[in-house]
């Protein structure tokens, strides 16, 4: 097998010491170059996020940190758009971007946005200064309307208003971001789930109907069951597993293990580690968790290639919870696949992995195709020979992910951090074997945001935006005490959860049974291994809904404005296109019919 198995693991001790002085480094490379206030520099993300990847742009290369703070205290509704934030004693920071050119720190009213790291940074920066906001780049000002992060850290919610501000990223989204988090989740909603009877108007999945067999290495009684099933099994009965580390991203950590002797070099390597935290030879440095998974040989192929299915879980508001799904793409490989092959790249699909292939700049518009493509390939190729409906993609296999994500949402529903102004966007992969099964590998935060192909330029803006207009919408009616629903933003995602009925209770109701139900205990979040006790903040009564932005509005019948996107080039795969047209609006009618007729909309009393 790979030489990645085959490493003495008597070097971890120098790997360690390796990483920590790389750690050093990029802290250092931080306070000099990202301007983004995260408490990592972007390369260490730990999910998705593809920052190194792309450049900064010029006007966030480099701090200057020379501030002094203005006098005024001026106390205003914002006149241009967003949640309507008092102005603070404003934090002077002068900047310069790499050409020498000086950047003044907004003052002012606002309304201010916030962004930190570099994924998606154009697109959303477009969306709030269209709309009159202007980015401030001090980490630690208060008065901003909207604060984006790649990372978290508990210095960014320090200072959040809850009801008056808008924030990316829940703050304890790991347990259902990481591998670890989200199978402990599923594990415990399925413990529960079992003692309770649910009817049949929401069957519940069984883990293992959409999850491969994961075992947790980092708890003693999985590891042994794991090596004890291993023993006495020949290399050509065996399973192939693919091992990976809980909390990283982009494919860094992978292995795969095929033979005896891969399992034999891994479990010396987790006995080692083990040794050296009993010793205390890890400096207090917390080893890497793994979990290892059957590895799915069997996968449906596009053109000989495997591939999965990024689609989006949008979190739009947790107090009360809002949840909608979207579509995303197709993620393919650059070469044929072969079960043998010891390149990772053959086995995981993402972007990150496939630009280590040399001939990636000839193929990267083949390793990324859109739903509409997927849907014609498979009705012209699997269609008749599987005995599969017309548009499996846009139907059932909409409706499965729909369910899987419900189901995974409802299982860390209770333990997410529930503030107004909390938002989230999550990244969901599914693979499909040859049977048609569906499978979720993981779930991913601040999914990748960057537009290197064609189809990507089309999908990825429509997600932010909308996912921006959404939020913003639900944020308004929360705070103007209306009813929610209908959305007038809402178009391709669709609704998955609500927390009242979609037509009978207006949100000032919902604001006050979430207020009800959190006068018990102290406000709290936790980010890591920290958590702090934050108060609520007080009845805001200056809500001012022309002060948020407006968009054209979808018509009630459903239909849409016209895009000229509709008609996007996708080489590679235009024969299939051509056959089968499905503009957007088709798509977004096949969702809403699984969403109304199969997957119903839940709600709390369900």
């Amino acid at each position: 097998m790979s030489s990645k198995c085959s490493v003495d693991p008597c070097s971890y001790g120098q790997d360690a010491a390796e990483t920590r002085l790389e750690k050093k480094r990029g802290q250092e490379k931080e306070e000099t170059e990202v301007p983004c206030g995260s408490s990592r520099p972007a390369g260490s993300l730990r999910k998705e996020g593809p920052g190194r990847e792309q450049t900064l742009p010029p006007q966030t290369q480099t701090w200057k940190e020379r501030q002094t703070f203005s006098q005024s205290s001026v106390n205003q509704e914002s006149q241009s758009g967003g949640p309507c934030i008092m102005a603070q004693p404003v934090q002077r920071s002068k900047l310069k971007d790499l050409s020498g050119r000086q950047i003044e720190e907004p003052r002012g009213p606002g309304p201010f946005y916030f962004f930190g790291g570099t994924n998606g940074a154009k697109i959303v920066s477009n969306y709030c200064e269209s709309r009159g906001w202007k980015r401030i780049y001090n980490k630690d000002r208060e008065d901003f309307n909207l604060k984006w992060c790649e990372t978290k850290s508990p210095a960014q919610y320090s200072n959040f208003r809850e009801g008056r501000q808008l924030m990316y990223q829940i703050p304890n989204n790991k347990v259902l971001t990481t591998k670890i988090g989200l199978l402990s989740s599923l594990q415990q909603y399925e413990r529960v789930s079992s003692r309770v009877s649910h009817g049949q108007a929401l069957r519940r999945l069984k883990m293992e109907e959409f999850i491969p067999t994961t075992l947790r290495m980092d708890v003693r009684e999985e590891r042994e069951a794991f090596f004890a099933q291993q023993e006495g099994v020949s290399n050509r009965e065996s399973r192939m597993w693919i091992c990976k580390p809980t909390g990283m991203n982009q494919g860094r950590g992978i292995f795969l293990l095929k033979s005896k002797e891969d399992i034999a070099a891994f479990r010396l390597k987790l006995k080692h580690m083990e040794d050296c935290r009993f010793n205390r030879k890890m400096h207090y440095r917390q080893p890497q968790a793994y979990i290892v998974q059957h590895y799915i040989q069997n996968p449906l192929l596009l053109k000989g290639k495997k591939f999965d299915v990024r689609s989006y879980l949008l979190i739009a508001c947790t107090a009360p919870y809002v949840v909608f799904f979207r579509h995303g793409y197709v993620r393919l490989t650059c070469d044929l696949y072969d079960p043998t092959s010891k390149n990772l790249s053959a086995h995981l699909t993402n972007q990150y992995m496939q630009k280590k292939n040399p001939l990636y700049s000839q193929l990267k518009e083949d390793t990324v195709w859109s739903m509409e493509s997927f849907n014609a390939y498979v009705n012209d190729r699997f269609q008749a020979a599987k005995d599969l409906p017309r548009d499996w993609v846009l139907g059932a296999f909409a409706k499965r992910m729909q369910q899987i994500m419900s189901q995974c949402f409802l299982a860390v529903k209770s333990k997410l951090d529930c503030r107004l102004g909390f938002f989230d966007l999550i990244g969901c992969d599914f693979l499909v074997d040859e049977d048609f099964k569906v499978w979720l590998l993981e779930m991913n935060c601040n999914p990748a945001l960057h537009t290197n192909c064609e189809v990507l330029k089309e999908v990825i803006p429509s997600v932010v935006v909308e996912t921006l207009d959404l939020t913003l919408e639900i944020f308004r009616k929360i705070r103007g005490r209306q009813k929610i629903f209908p959305l007038v933003s809402q178009r391709e995602f669709v609704l998955l959860y609500s927390a009242f009925s979609t037509t009978e209770k207006s949100s000032m109701e919902l604001q006050k049974h979430t207020k009800d139900a959190q006068k018990t205990e102290p406000r709290r979040f936790m980010c890591g291994t920290e958590e702090k006790s934050v108060p609520s903040a007080p009845p805001d009564n200056s809500a001012n809904d022309s002060a948020l932005p407006k968009r054209r509005s979808r018509s009630m019948s459903g239909h849409r404005p016209t895009s000229t996107s509709q008609n996007h080039h996708e080489s590679g795969h235009s024969h299939y296109t051509a056959k089968l047209k499905l503009s957007k609006s088709t798509l977004n009618r096949h969702l809403k019919a699984g969403n109304d007729h199969h997957i119903p909309v839940i709600t709390s009393s369900e």
